[in-house]
């Protein structure tokens, strides 16, 4: 090869085939012996390291590999990391393909050229970028690429439908790597130190916006796992080191809350509920006490919010019995603003509560969270509803003033609810309310996760109201289509109320899908033609809606249901983990509507910051302390006394390298096991066969010897077929064959036969030979012949060979 490679003309496309081939079969000797050719011709104009191959030149279409296959594209799909670590050494690298809507020239005239192509190189090279290869060795923050890579090729999937498949198994492919990455951790400082820095390279991302908040006291940072909630990595999240991580900051110094049971938590659950208001003021007048203390664990928080709600929820059922109660006071105008404007409080509360989370997480980072859509979309109907009340209040008191006794203060005040316009304030606010009391009920569902079942369960509603918001885009096609011809057939004859009007009609259909109408209502005898339209109409109209779309939207709910429970758990471990990151937060501590009442601690922390503003104190904002302390390690014992923040950021790197260095060894054990124990298989296999045919060819010999002219059984293999076809056509042409007792051993085939067994014709005359070299006969005549035709690679017919074997 050396000497083919020095004294043979240099061919760029020839060479860049053979490195393929090479990589391909996994030869690291040859791939040196390649690059060494390659390296003597950096004089010339040749890519020799990103091995991009001209795009339009046809001939590259004859290579045996597909398009945007490099060597290191194909050693990283490969995982073959000695030969991709190799080629990486020596300078080759893959380039990251353009953006789906890049309209660069060279994008755009490779579009027009060979648009497939174009796609397949794009697919093959992200394939070579998301494997684990490429994502060990050329990345320095291995597990921060892994997750952006994941982002990427999510992204890809959505614009580029086609290609969806290739893009979620890669996508699949690299939220695995970051899991069994982190899988590698062996003790808690390195699952810190991971878990808890933000890496260099992320802090730039839009999805780090808000990492940088401050947990409470004690608790780290963990910039690294919100990161991977931001990104979607749901694998991740769900790691048992991660949910571990989680569940003893969620505990605190409550070691006993785990192990509790069911009935014991509720219990605790059932207290806090019965005492938060004294929780509350204790916390408020001593926040630094062993009370405040406790109330900062975030179960303990989690349990003192949930209350606060479920007493809210309370006041809202309390102020409906108060309603119903006294119907004559609240059918009119008597009540005043604030009789029925109690829960105002809580929503004040409320709205404090949203503005110091947009403050505290950034707005970006707020919106992410579809929770936060309810609360904003909740607190708006409801300072609309009190809004429009004080508008009520506000218009009696100003034509009551000017007119006492005129009409409009009679409307105002004393007038009766069928006297009021459509459009009354009254009317508004109260509807509002009754929208935004159904609402907070259902924002109840945010501490589901809490409990595995009833955490699934949320999950699962989720999809399937997803699901229903799709499928209604269907069904109103249908409607709207069917509501539009019986309308049009029945608008001239008027013959019943409840078709011939647009909005009579549209309640007609829509009650029709849940069986709540009758089909006599589009009977009308007097007029045949349109009856007949009609009850067609309506007919097609139930067996679509009825029948198949509600059966359809039925499946839809079901799959989705389907998809959550075979992935129940991980699903429920990240809804978990979102749920259990949102108290750990600083500050946050008093549910409402006890967060508006300014503490104590608060005054003394505004008063401090403006005295240190005046006082222009900059010794505070150069000493300040990083998120978490740095970890010490057996290196550099004394980081956790006075080591700054490049040190832990380096230590960081270096736990990321050797979780790396360790999956690459892991791999190549894997990689060697399976190949012994695929090399194992094959000798099984091998040593089977050759048993096989040892018995086959025993059992031609016993026929030989017999003289008969026995047929092979149905799963003989090929070659005692064709010892038997040969045996009968040489039956007539030799002598007798004796039934000697030697011709029953049977011996190795291939290697008792020789050119000194003494065969001097085709015929089948034999010649005595020794002991030594076994005994000769016509079986091993023929299967010598045998082993000659086979590597002569054609293989004689049988009407052929008696005629050649007897010239």
């Amino acid at each position: 090869m050396d000497v083919l490679l020095a004294n043979v003309k240099f061919d760029f496309r020839q060479i860049h085939e053979a490195l393929l081939v090479a990589v391909d079969t996994n030869q690291l000797a040859v791939v040196r012996r390649l690059l060494a050719r390659l390296e003597r011709e950096k004089g010339r104009k040749v890519d020799t390291k990103s091995f991009s191959l001209a795009f339009f030149d046809s001939s590259v279409d004859g290579s045996r590999f597909a398009p945007g296959i490099t060597p290191l594209t194909l050693a990283c799909q490969k995982d073959l990391y000695e030969i991709a670590q190799l080629l990486m050494d020596q300078g080759h690298t893959i380039a990251r393909p353009h953006p789906v809507s890049c309209a660069c020239l060279e994008c755009s005239n490779a579009r027009r050229y060979d648009l497939l192509k174009f796609s397949l190189s794009r697919i093959n090279t992200y394939r070579g970028i998301a494997s684990r290869a490429h994502l060990s060795l050329a990345s320095e923050d291995a597990m921060l690429a892994a997750f952006q890579l994941s982002r990427e090729l999510r992204r890809l999937a959505r614009k580029e439908p086609e290609f969806k498949p290739e893009y979620i198994a890669l996508e699949s492919l690299s939220q695995d790597y970051g899991f069994e990455l982190l899988g590698m951790c062996r003790n808690q400082s390195e699952v810190t130190a991971v878990l808890n820095d933000l890496g260099t390279d992320s802090k730039t991302e839009p999805e780090a916006e808000g990492l940088g908040q401050a947990f409470e006291e004690g608790i780290p940072n963990l910039a690294r796992l919100r990161l991977a909630v931001n990104y979607n990595q749901k694998r991740f999240v769900a790691h048992p080191i991660c949910q571990q991580v989680l569940s003893s900051i969620w505990c605190g110094n409550l070691a006993g809350w785990r192990g509790s049971t069911t009935i014991w938590k509720l219990f605790i659950a059932f207290l806090i509920f019965l005492t938060m208001p004294f929780l509350c003021l204790g916390y408020w007048l001593a926040p630094k006490s062993q009370l405040g203390r406790l109330l900062k664990i975030p179960v303990l928080k989690f349990l003192l919010h949930s209350a606060s709600y479920l007493w809210f929820l309370l006041f809202l059922l309390g102020e409906s019995l108060v309603m119903e109660t006294q119907l004559s006071t609240f059918r009119g105008r008597s009540q005043s603003v604030w009789e029925t404007s109690l829960h105002m409080v809580w929503v004040a509360g409320f709205l404090w509560f949203e503005c110091k989370e947009v403050w505290i997480e950034g707005l970006r980072s707020y919106l992410l969270d579809w929770w936060n859509f309810l609360d904003m979309v909740i607190l708006s109907l409801y300072l609309a509803a009190f809004t429009l009340r004080l508008l009520l209040a506000g218009l009696t008191h100003m034509h009551c003033q000017d007119a006492p006794g005129g009409a409009a203060c009679h409307y105002f005040t004393t007038a009766e609810r069928s006297e009021w316009r459509t459009e009354d304030p009254q009317f508004l606010a109260e509807v509002l309310f009754a929208i935004t009391s159904m609402l907070s009920f259902t924002r109840l569902a945010y501490i589901l996760p809490a409990h595995e079942s009833l955490g699934t369960l949320q999950i699962s509603i989720g999809r399937m109201i997803d699901d229903m918001i799709r499928f209604m885009f269907i069904l109103m096609i249908i409607l709207t289509a069917f509501l539009c011809g019986l309308n049009n057939i029945y608008v001239p004859y008027q013959e019943t109320e409840r078709l011939g009007n647009f909005n009579e009609t549209f309640q007609f259909l829509f009650w029709t899908m849940f069986g709540m109408e009758e089909h006599s209502v589009v009977d009308m005898p007097q007029f045949l033609v349109p009856e007949f339209v009609g009850r067609a109409l309506y007919g097609i109209f139930t067996i679509v809606m009825v029948i198949v779309l509600l059966n359809m939207l039925i499946a839809m709910i079901t799959n989705s249901f389907q998809k959550i429970e075979d992935d129940a758990d991980v699903e429920w471990k990240f809804a978990r983990s979102k749920l259990y990151l949102s108290y750990f937060r600083e500050g946050l501590t008093l549910p409402v509507p006890f967060n508006i009442l300014p503490s104590p601690k608060a005054i003394f922390y505004l008063l401090r910051r403006i005295c240190r503003f005046i006082c222009c104190c900059c010794s505070y904002c150069k000493t300040k302390k990083p998120d978490y302390p740095p970890i010490p390690t057996f290196a550099n014992p004394r980081a956790g006394a006075g080591s700054g923040e490049e040190e832990h950021g380096s230590y960081h790197l270096c736990v990321i390298k050797a979780l790396v260095q360790r999956y690459i060894e892991t791999a190549r054990q894997e990689f060697e096991e399976t190949r012994r124990k695929d090399m194992g298989n094959r000798l099984t296999e091998l040593t089977k066969t050759v048993s096989r045919l040892q018995s086959e060819v025993a059992g031609v010999q016993r026929t030989l010897v017999e003289g008969g002219t026995r047929r092979p059984p149905d799963g003989a293999s090929i070659l005692s077929r064709y010892i038997t076809r040969v045996r009968n056509s040489f039956q007539n042409l030799g002598p007798p064959i004796p039934e000697t007792p030697e011709l029953t051993v049977p011996g190795i085939v291939g290697t008792q036969v020789s050119s000194e067994t003494g065969l001097q014709d085709a015929g089948g005359a034999r010649t005595p030979a020794s002991r030594e070299s076994g005994p000769s006969s016509p079986a091993h005549v023929l299967v010598h012949r045998e082993q000659e035709s086979e590597g002569a690679g054609d293989l004689p017919q049988e009407e052929d060979l008696g005629t050649k074997e007897g010239s």
